[in-house]
């Protein structure tokens, strides 16, 4: 595996690939690496002739200073990760070869009603910050294919408005959740997690397999209540426990029955921040 940290050291490299009509594919990541990122990289690594990981985090999109200063860091274990699972290049740049000017934001990204709920409403500027850096680093890596973790429900449709904001000629591939036996959703945030912690977090995952199980056409009010208190039972501080459109996460009252729905779930168990979702496929 070759690692640059140089923007246009990579940049040189992955034309030259480009010009011997090889494809690419690009799996950003913060690090901390788990069994999520690598079945991304695996992915990657079938579909593409040459397969690029980033490791950066991004200081932008972080709301809280002191979570940014918490986040895991595990890089030899990461570089060890991405070399056993096929991963070619790793992108591992500083703040000021992402940002030479700066970290404030250059220019707002128009992401409209995304940007009003669930985490938009909870984290003001996230998404912005995740713009930012993630349009700097497609400039950079120039990919065919990007793919990205269905955790990230939202972010996913953000990033995928962003392709379509600036009309980049690329390809977003969605990948499944990748759970631990006991259901929770793989996340580097969950190297931060008490014995304790880590126990109580299966809470999340129950609620949200409670929310499919119990679904029924009509009003969802009662439900979303439900959920929001099985949770507070358990000792979260919950942000939301939601039901949208899946396609455009409109929050739903009632449904059809028909719609094609995603239940979502942000909540903290003391300083850390968890999320998931489950898509609810009838």
């Amino acid at each position: 595996m070759i690692i640059f940290k140089q923007a246009a050291d990579i940049n040189g490299f992955i034309t030259g690939e480009k010009a011997k009509g090889h494809s690419i594919g690009f799996v950003p990541t913060m690090g901390a690496l788990h069994k999520g990122h690598t079945s991304l990289l695996d992915i990657s690594v079938k579909q593409n002739d040459v397969t690029v990981s980033s490791i950066f985090v991004n200081p932008t999109q972080f709301n809280n200073a002191g979570d940014f200063a918490k986040y895991p860091s595990t890089i030899d274990r990461d570089i060890e990760m991405l070399e056993n699972a096929g991963c070619d290049v790793l992108f591992l740049p500083s703040v000021s070869e992402i940002y030479p000017n700066g970290t404030q934001l250059q220019q707002h990204y128009n992401l409209g009603y995304l940007e009003t709920v669930l985490e938009g409403k909870y984290r003001p500027g996230h998404f912005q910050g995740v713009c930012q850096v993630v349009h700097r680093l497609l400039k950079i890596v120039n990919t065919d294919v990007l793919y990205l973790g269905q955790k990230d429900y939202q972010q996913c449709m953000v990033i995928q408005k962003l392709i379509d904001l600036f009309e980049m000629n690329i390809k977003l591939i969605i990948c499944p959740t990748l759970r631990e036996g006991d259901g929770l959703a793989m996340s580097s945030r969950n190297l931060r997690l008490s014995e304790e912690e880590r126990m109580k977090a299966i809470n999340i995952f129950e609620t949200l397999s409670f929310i499919k199980k119990e679904i029924k056409a009509g009003n969802l009010d009662k439900l979303k209540e439900n959920a929001f208190k099985k949770l507070t039972d358990a000792g979260f501080k919950v942000d939301y426990v939601e039901i949208a459109d899946a396609g455009n996460l409109k929050l739903q009252h009632d449904w059809n029955g028909k719609t094609k729905l995603v239940t979502l779930a942000a909540a903290y168990l003391n300083e850390v921040r968890l999320i998931d979702n489950i898509v609810l496929d009838f």
